[in-house]
């Protein structure tokens, strides 16, 4: 096999079907480079190798080390679980003869019993073909899901209770539309936390584990709350109907405090540091009362951070500060040093962090400390120092892909990865009802 040509030459006489042949060969190589990448993804995250100081998922992972978009990186990890049960596409992917375009596509409908018929759509199409077939085959089962979610629109219904331990537990069971709203709504909510935990890479703990896709929705439809109780649009009215309200003490807010838990004025109750965390910038109200409950002075509602001081310090910080994370909305503002143990509310005191990384800091057992005109210090449960990037080390070369591909005996030529499509139109329906068949 010719060797390729180094990146940097510059031969203007060059003939242009061999500049043609290089091209297309190089991508082929690109393919088949991109299917290892994708099966070491897969192993990554299944052996949680991204579950480290603060991280969140592989695809934050990928985003901090990488430098990957967020949704790039999603897709990435997607696919590579999908390739694991579709070894018609593994295959055609790693010989290089198909593109990462492609293989995405097929991977939102494929199964073991329709993947010939895609990847001979894919053989003989571009990407665009792929696509639209995948596109309009799902329009066919997407109309096919209405018609049987239409059915269950009058089963609606939505129960709550309280369990034995404060917890609030919800039941739910609604119609297409109102699901759809609502699904939607924790898509992007959960979307907005993702955002803001991007985060930095050790693995700390064995035991450590991703966080479940049932409690990431549980803090999605918190933060929908909050956002529908400080809209303009929302009919609520009033200030007390928007707030939470807890009931503490010194001895449960301070550090090393007695107190163990606070209880919510709706009721159940909420544990000490949990309640450090959320009287980090509140409104607090000062009541004194006797042994037997009954209120003996009820000072002013007074804020905790005035609202010049957290104008200041949006301004400084611009979103999270916590390493690797760029999360710009739905921030609390941190005392580095508690109000309740003596710290004062000024800025060299006040960090913003998301709501991720503001648990890990509070609940989660991770260190912060705030140097004297320095930048913040975090630090894992275990003590190690979290670094402020990742490190950076060499990645290899174009020859380096193309030797890997040959170690691997992938033999890969101008023509590998080129569709066998001479310009037909391609009859859409006839592709559809041959995908639907193969189920």
């Amino acid at each position: 096999m010719p060797q390729l040509p180094a990146i940097s030459d510059k031969n203007p006489t060059r003939d242009l079907a061999t500049l043609e042949d290089e091209i297309t060969e190089l991508a082929a190589h690109l393919n088949a480079a991109t299917y290892r990448l994708l099966t070491l993804i897969r192993e990554f995250d299944e052996r949680h190798g991204w579950s480290g100081a603060g991280m969140k998922s592989c695809a934050h992972w990928l985003n901090w080390k990488c430098g990957i978009d967020l949704g790039t990186a999603r897709e990435k990890v997607r696919v590579a679980h999908a390739l694991d049960a579709l070894p018609k596409i593994s295959s055609a992917l790693r010989a290089g003869r198909v593109s990462f375009s492609k293989v995405r596509a097929m991977t939102r409908v494929a199964t073991p019993q329709n993947e010939d018929y895609l990847l001979m759509i894919a053989n003989h199409g571009t990407a665009a073909h792929v696509e639209r077939l995948v596109h309009k085959y799902r329009q066919v089962k997407r109309s096919e899901a209405l018609e049987r979610e239409n059915a269950r629109h009058a089963l609606r219904e939505l129960t709550w209770y309280i369990d034995s331990d404060g917890s609030y537990v919800l039941k739910a069971r609604l119609g297409p539309e109102q699901g759809a709203r609502i699904m939607q709504a924790l898509k992007v909510a959960m979307e907005s936390e993702n955002v803001s935990a991007e985060t930095s890479f050790h693995r700390e703990t064995p035991a450590q584990e991703a966080t479940p896709i049932a409690a990431r929705r549980a803090d999605a439809l918190e933060r929908i709350a909050d956002h529908f109780l400080t809209s303009d649009k929302s009919n609520v009215t009033g200030g007390d109907r928007c707030t939470l309200h807890i009931h503490t003490d010194m001895n449960t807010l301070k550090a090393g405090g007695e107190g163990a838990v606070s209880e919510l004025a709706e009721g159940g109750n909420v544990s000490a540091e949990t309640s450090r965390r959320l009287a980090c910038d509140c409104g607090v109200v000062h009541w004194l009362e006797d042994s037997s409950g009954t209120a003996l002075d009820i000072g002013r509602r007074t804020r905790s951070i005035p609202p010049a001081i957290r104008r200041a310090l949006e301004r400084r910080d611009g979103g999270c500060r916590f390493p690797g994370c760029t999360a710009r909305h739905y921030v609390d503002a941190h005392h580095i040093r508690h109000w309740a143990d003596g710290g004062e509310t000024k800025l060299d005191n006040l960090l913003l962090l998301c709501r991720h990384h503001h648990r890990l800091v509070h609940e989660g057992g991770y260190g912060l400390a705030m140097p004297v005109g320095g930048e913040p210090v975090f630090t894992a449960p275990n003590g190690r120092l979290i670094p402020g990037g990742p490190d950076t080390r060499f990645r290899g070369n174009v020859f380096a892909l193309t030797t890997g591909n040959r170690r691997e005996r992938v033999e890969i030529g101008a023509r590998t990865g080129v569709p066998y499509w001479c310009g037909e139109r391609m009859d859409d329906g006839m592709a559809v009802e041959g995908l639907i068949r193969r189920e």
